[in-house]
């Protein structure tokens, strides 16, 4: 994918500098006490359940013995899990309250050839989701070097005017105001402006 590709879209952009999440070592007593926790059961409650004593699973959760097989198996019957989910790294726990406020007007703009992008909620880093709105420029196919296609799914609502949804497995599509679609972007895909004033389009991607 060429730097020119990708300077026309955003999303491909943040895709592109993402940085890689670390995997943390599995804590096998950690991921226990979510299970157990989870499922509303005390230690005595999972010992009745699994068979096996109260200070064992203890020490299981506080990673001071590691448990055979064969414990495994009771703790997955008795907790009545598969025994894989075991072996699932615990989730992180994420602070909530996360916010980014973007006045009309004062997102971040990123024109191209075929778009004016104006990128919201620019303040927040590693989002899950990267909102923007865009003009639609391009009047025809041509306008194009080639189709667009990035990792995710992506949502599109046209906010004003008519464009025309192309895609390589669809036929093109053509869509109005308060219209909307969900489409997967590693299909190639573009639009182009079919009214008099270039189309304006809300763009969500997701990772």
């Amino acid at each position: 994918m060429n730097d020119d590709i990708q300077d026309e879209y955003p999303s491909m952009t943040v895709a592109k500098e993402a940085q890689e999440q670390t995997i943390e070592p599995l804590k096998l007593g950690q991921r226990l006490k979510e299970v157990r926790t989870n499922l509303g059961l005390t230690l005595e409650d999972a010992s009745k359940r699994t068979g096996l004593a109260r200070s064992t699973l203890s020490k299981i959760e506080n990673e001071q013995i590691s448990p055979t097989f064969q414990a495994m198996q009771k703790l997955a019957n008795g907790l009545q899990i598969d025994m894989p989910q075991l072996f699932e790294p615990p989730k992180k726990k994420v602070a909530a309250g996360r916010r980014d406020f973007t006045l009309k007007g004062q997102g971040k703009p990123h024109p191209t050839s075929t778009y004016e992008h104006e990128l919201l909620a620019v303040q927040l880093s590693n989002k899950k989701m990267m909102p923007f709105k865009s003009r639609i420029r391009a009047r025809s196919f041509e306008d194009y070097s080639d189709w667009i296609r990035h990792d995710g799914e992506e949502f599109l609502l046209i906010l004003e005017g008519q464009v025309t949804f192309h895609s390589e497995f669809y036929e093109p599509m053509l869509m109005n105001e308060g219209d909307s679609v969900y489409y997967d972007a590693n299909m190639g895909h573009m639009l182009t402006s079919t009214s008099e004033e270039d189309a304006l389009i809300l763009w969500v991607t997701a990772k």
